[in-house]
């Protein structure tokens, strides 16, 4: 792979150019300060917006989405933790966002503004009870990429190099008071009820505080990986406990390009299908074999070897699978149940798709729209093969989506329609598919249960 020098290259010389953050806010009031700040702002792109609108009935609104994409991510990325990690969540319902959001947002992924070093240190002497350099022989200060909730620094120990993932301070604490204070920002921004935003954002509360928990992590990260070992052009870093606390953790240095990098490569489709088969495989086998899933499916987390292997981090987000739960959802899957629309119809009820309250006309309408949602969803189970580099697909799943935010009776439900245990299996499959398409692979999508 020729570029593979000039990409790391790159990479390195974006990485140097961001800005050291010195501090997060972290108290109630500092945090609550910037949303407030960040509010304003926004406040202000819509009237401007509506402004330049009554000399331009015809304005789209471009320039909105962008002012206020920018606002919105300048301002949760000086928070990180839970307000970046809706943000990142968010990027990856590209059926939901608008473009604007979705492309600012992906910048949580893996390029969020690092900490500086020596808050980094304090994190090492609370959780561990050392500095960096007196528990390993070398200890980059300047991170190798920082996220929403941690950021990660190159280590060396006993000629062994090392990745070591730092959680920011405070993220653990500020999850709950986060989340309530981001609601307004993704009501408005999804177009959805608020009510709806407070049901799923209890299970969105619930992984995170299971994701700042770097001791859970572990625990998972040892479980999945020893579980997956065998599958096929798949490998997992190996992971050091104790070097490891609730809020550091340490595991081989994976080395290989992120999947974005990978593309530049131009690699052979034959290299691709291996790629995409290899995820395929493995979030297969989570799910129907484990009850469980890697839930965070977006590229900075996958890494292609040398010789086309993945490697694979972040157990952090996890989602349980209720056994139950698991046969509904994937009996909506199944072509034979597609083409019953009254097997279709009990487990919309049963998934809280339909309430019995709804009205007839309300309740056709959703019949109809959520019929082609899960349709589109298992379409690539429902033959052997799959051609993920088939736009139409991913185009009509977008287009789609775009359709949602007109249907009058999704926006006036008595209740959230749907299980909150289908809000991180959909991130996932979805995800999923993005990164596929983006692969343009061709997928054996068979799969037998072990």
């Amino acid at each position: 792979m020729y570029l593979r020098k000039e990409i790391l290259e790159n990479t390195i010389l974006k990485k140097s150019d961001q800005k050291l953050q010195k501090s997060i806010p972290s108290t109630k009031v500092q945090r609550t300060s910037k949303f407030l700040k960040t509010g304003i702002k926004v406040g202000r792109n819509y009237v401007k917006h509506y402004a330049k609108k009554l000399s331009n009935s015809n304005l789209s609104k471009d320039e909105l989405h962008n002012d206020n994409a920018k606002d919105i991510y300048d301002g949760l990325s000086e928070l990180k933790g839970s307000a970046l990690k809706v943000a990142q969540m968010m990027s990856m319902e590209k059926t939901l966002l608008p473009n604007q959001y979705a492309e600012r947002f992906q910048m949580a992924q893996y390029s969020a503004p690092p900490l500086s070093y020596p808050l980094v240190v304090q994190t090492f002497k609370k959780s561990l009870g050392k500095s960096p350099l007196q528990l390993f022989d070398s200890f980059e200060k300047d991170a190798s990429n920082a996220a929403s909730i941690g950021q990660v620094h190159q280590a060396f120990l006993n000629g062994k190099k090392l990745a070591v993932k730092v959680q920011y301070p405070g993220v653990a604490k500020s999850v709950e008071s986060d989340l309530n204070l981001v609601k307004p920002f993704a009501s408005r921004v999804l177009e959805i009820d608020s009510k709806e935003v407070a049901y799923y954002m209890e299970e969105v509360k619930e992984m995170l505080f299971l994701e700042t928990d770097y001791e859970n992590e572990l625990k998972q990260s040892l479980e999945i990986s020893m579980a997956c070992k065998d599958i096929p052009n798949t490998f997992f870093p190996t992971y050091y406990k104790e070097f490891s606390s609730s809020k550091v953790l340490t595991m081989d240095w994976i080395e290989g390009l992120h999947l974005k990098d990978f593309l530049q490569t131009k690699p052979s489709q034959q290299e691709r299908n291996k790629v995409g088969q290899a995820l395929w495989d493995f979030y297969n086998f989570q799910v129907h074999n484990l009850f469980k899933v890697h839930a965070d499916p977006h590229p900075g987390n996958f890494f292609v070897s040398q010789n086309g292997t993945v490697g694979i981090i972040d157990f952090g987000c996890v989602k349980i699978i209720p056994k139950d739960f698991y046969t509904s959802y994937f009996n909506l899957l199944d072509p034979k149940v597609q083409n019953d629309d009254s097997l279709l119809k009990s487990l919309f009820y049963k998934l809280n798709f339909i309430h019995e309250e709804d009205s007839e006309e309300d309740k056709k309408v959703l019949f109809d729209f959520f019929k082609k949602l899960t349709s589109l969803l298992g379409l690539p189970h429902h033959s052997d093969s799959f051609d993920f580099g088939n736009s139409s697909y991913v185009n009509e799943i977008y287009e789609f989506g775009s359709t949602s935010s007109n249907i009058k009776a999704l926006k006036k439900p008595k209740k959230p329609r749907g299980s909150k245990h289908g809000l991180y299996l959909n991130r996932t499959y979805f995800g999923l598919y993005s990164i596929l398409h983006d692969l343009k692979a061709v997928i054996t999508t068979s799969f037998k249960k072990a």
